[in-house]
């Protein structure tokens, strides 16, 4: 971001109206590490069809590595699945915003499924609702996601949950926090080092664990349909990517003070929440979940533009703003792979 002479509470002003324009609308969501999860940690060894093999005990007859699922392979999920703004846009509706190389497109590219095995219906936006009902775009309608799945499906990747708790709109407080807090630090008034964090948290309910919690429920219930449609399917449940570095400092040369330090941290830490929510909820329905967090550590939007996976809130040009680029579908596509060959 180049350098600037102005007021910081200028800066700050057109950072948090950028996140107001650039995410009004957009409903993807990122995550950070929850936990173990299918690149070789605690949360990879199981799905719909039984327990993937692991190492087995001294003396015991080894278990036959089974065979990767080969599809029909359905795709469900929300923009961080569907890749808005990622040439080459493809599918019906428009404004569902998938990509044709989006991790979906890829994982099926690379099982080499012929182009009747496998359907992406994943779009902007959704929410656990819309995978049970339409969903309404700015260019079309997506029917019911969970309709695309039959009793033949075999393969289903999911990557939802983060727009039923609300996330993007989280960001979006908290610039608008940090710029109140500016306000005030201009005429003397009385602000908070971690006013977002003091806005969820006030009165001593934390509100976004809440809605995390929510979502879990509705997660769940989706995870009990995929079952009841598509019986022998085997499950994935794809995680969110790191959103932010371990050290928020970092961030200071890509977000300035559009959200204060200490709300970075909050931050991350509800991210976290997130994908944990989504681990604990897969295992319990017999589902793999696939953590992208931890593989996309030192890949967050505040990375350089050669290394990050997440665009910042100043995007390249042409993408989203807080959302995957090319690189990282590629990545996650690579993540999701090794999950589903074992």
């Amino acid at each position: 971001m180049p350098r600037t002479t102005r007021p910081a509470v200028v800066v700050t002003a057109g950072l948090a109206a950028l996140l107001l324009a650039g995410l009004a609308g957009l409903a993807g969501l990122a995550g950070c590490s929850g936990g173990g999860g299918a690149d070789g940690s605690d949360g990879s060894d199981r799905g719909f069809a039984g327990a993937l093999p692991g190492r087995a005990p001294a003396g015991a007859t080894p278990t036959p590595t089974p065979t990767p699922p080969s599809g029909p392979y359905v795709a469900l999920g929300d923009s961080y699945t569907a890749g808005p703004k990622i040439a080459p846009q493809v599918g019906e509706p428009g404004g569902c915003g998938r990509s044709g190389v989006n991790y979906p497109a890829l994982v099926a590219k690379a099982l080499a499924l012929a182009p009747g095995q496998f359907r992406d219906v994943s779009c902007s936006g959704a929410r656990t609702g819309d995978l049970k009902a339409v969903q309404k775009t700015d260019d079309g309608v997506n029917p019911a996601q969970l309709d695309a799945l039959t009793p033949a499906t075999r393969l289903v990747t999911l990557g939802i949950g983060g727009n039923d708790a609300g996330f993007m709109q989280v960001m979006t407080e908290c610039a608008k926090d940090t710029l109140v807090g500016a306000v005030k630090d201009l005429v003397g008034g009385r602000t908070s080092a971690a006013p977002c964090r003091e806005h969820y948290a006030s009165g001593g309910a934390d509100q976004l664990q809440a809605r995390v919690d929510e979502a879990g429920g509705k997660v769940a219930d989706v995870l009990r349909e995929i079952r009841r449609r598509s019986p022998q399917a085997r499950v994935y449940v794809v995680g969110y990517p790191a959103l932010l570095p371990t050290d928020p400092v970092s961030c200071g040369p890509v977000l300035g003070t559009t959200i204060a330090a200490a709300d970075l941290g909050f931050l991350a830490e509800k991210e976290r929440q997130l994908n944990g929510m989504l681990k604990q909820r897969a295992e319990a329905a017999g589902a793999v979940f696939v953590d992208t967090a931890g593989p996309s550590a030192g890949h967050d939007m505040c990375a350089g533009e050669d290394s990050r996976w997440i665009e910042p809130p100043f995007p390249a040009h042409g993408l989203t703003p807080i959302h995957p680029n090319a690189k990282g579908e590629e990545a996650v596509a690579g993540v999701v792979l090794k999950a589903v060959r074992g």
